[in-house]
């Protein structure tokens, strides 16, 4: 009777634990399955547009002769850091020379033609007081001693000529910088009809980054930027940065000095410059850059892009209800900041979002939230976006 009672009960306890595992398996192992859940509130984020930019000195000044002549020295290499005023090529000049010698000879003589007729004016003053000689003796001496004057003066004019032309043979920087290139070598025939220039010296004491902004992005500054309307644009804009060839971010801050006032028909797109100091040199006139423009997104939301999913070209994004069931909701996106979205609206502060495995969710599910936190709390207010084009 004992054993009966024993097998009797083992019976129950196995029809029990199959009866349990049944109603087990029908209803999950665990319940609604689990996703990373958090809170969105709204925050003024700030990112950066990236413009490709191209960089010139200050100053590209062409140097090129203004007399024809053959190379006869050049003192500099390319490259080379100049003076103001520093000597750069020499160019044979001898017939301004020859120009100048005999500029200077006819001054010689003209100064003995007056000398001579000064004399003559002087001999015959006293003969007239005395009668001895006419009235019209003395007047055309003078005349002569006027044409005389007039002769030595168009002879010193043309005597300065000449040594400024023959000054011109010597070709200076008319200001500091770096030389370009030196196309011509010594012995070459230059003259002031040449297509390429001697050499170029870039001034790069501070350089100019120049970039452009379609009509929207402009439009886009302005209503950001643009508060008073008895300043310009340009006096409210921030400071910029300047990302260089390598990736890396140039140390000086640039700020914008001007903004083309037009748009350009046929590119849509206006330009502007922002001037950078450069007082290591490290920046050169021709070389390329991107200009790193802060956006500030004020009262936004940012969330994962993960926790978006598209459909029809929109971008949607489950929130999480009261009963735990996820709702798709469509949102506006202003802007990718790193591995975020930027969300304009669609959203409300404290609503509850999916962050991950939105590709495994459906409407009306009912899920176990985990990790539930504020949105965007963690992650920094300030990033970067790859490009502004």
């Amino acid at each position: 009777m004992k054993r009966k009672f024993i097998y009797g009960a083992i019976i129950s306890s196995v029809v029990f634990a199959s009866c349990a595992k049944q109603q087990q398996q029908a209803q999950g192992p665990s319940g609604p399955p689990p996703f990373p859940v958090s809170a969105v509130s709204k925050q003024d984020v700030t990112s950066y547009t990236n413009y490709a930019a191209s960089i010139e000195g200050e100053q590209n000044v062409e140097i090129r002769p203004k007399i024809d002549g053959f190379i006869e020295e050049i003192y500099v290499q390319e490259g080379d850091w100049v003076k103001a005023g520093q000597l750069l090529f020499k160019i044979n000049a001898d017939q301004l020379e020859q120009q100048s010698n005999a500029a200077k000879a006819t001054i010689t003589a003209a100064e003995a033609n007056v000398e001579a007729a000064q004399l003559e004016v002087e001999k015959l003053k006293p003969l007239v007081e005395k009668n001895i000689v006419s009235q019209k003796q003395l007047a055309t001496a003078e005349s002569n001693l006027s044409a005389a004057k007039a002769a030595l003066y168009q002879a010193t004019a043309n005597y300065n000529n000449s040594r400024e032309n023959l000054g011109y043979a010597y070709l200076k920087s008319p200001v500091s910088g770096v030389l370009g290139s030196i196309p011509y070598k010594v012995g070459a025939l230059v003259g002031r009809n040449e297509v390429q220039p001697l050499t170029t010296v870039a001034d790069i004491s501070s350089v100019r980054a120049y970039f452009s902004l379609n009509e929207k992005q402009l439009l886009a500054i302005n209503r950001q930027f643009k508060s008073d309307k008895n300043k310009s644009l340009i006096d409210e804009l921030p400071e910029v940065s300047l990302v260089l060839i390598d990736g890396s971010e140039y140390e000086y801050k640039g700020e914008i000095k001007t903004i083309n006032g037009l748009i350009n028909t046929r590119t849509g797109s206006t330009q502007l410059q922002a001037t950078f100091p450069n007082p290591d040199f490290l920046l050169r006139s021709g070389s390329s850059g991107e200009i790193r423009f802060p956006v500030v997104h004020k009262s936004v939301f940012r969330i994962p892009q993960n926790a978006t999913f598209e459909l029809q070209n929109k971008k949607l994004i489950y929130v999480v209800g009261e009963d735990n069931k996820v709702k798709p909701t469509p949102v506006e996106v202003v802007t990718s900041v790193e591995k975020d979205f930027i969300v304009k609206s669609g959203l409300e502060e404290g609503d509850r979002i999916v962050i991950a495995g939105a590709n495994k969710l459906k409407d009306g599910m009912q899920i176990t939230p985990q990790g539930e936190n504020v949105a965007g709390a963690s992650s920094p207010s300030t990033a970067s976006v790859a490009s502004g084009k």
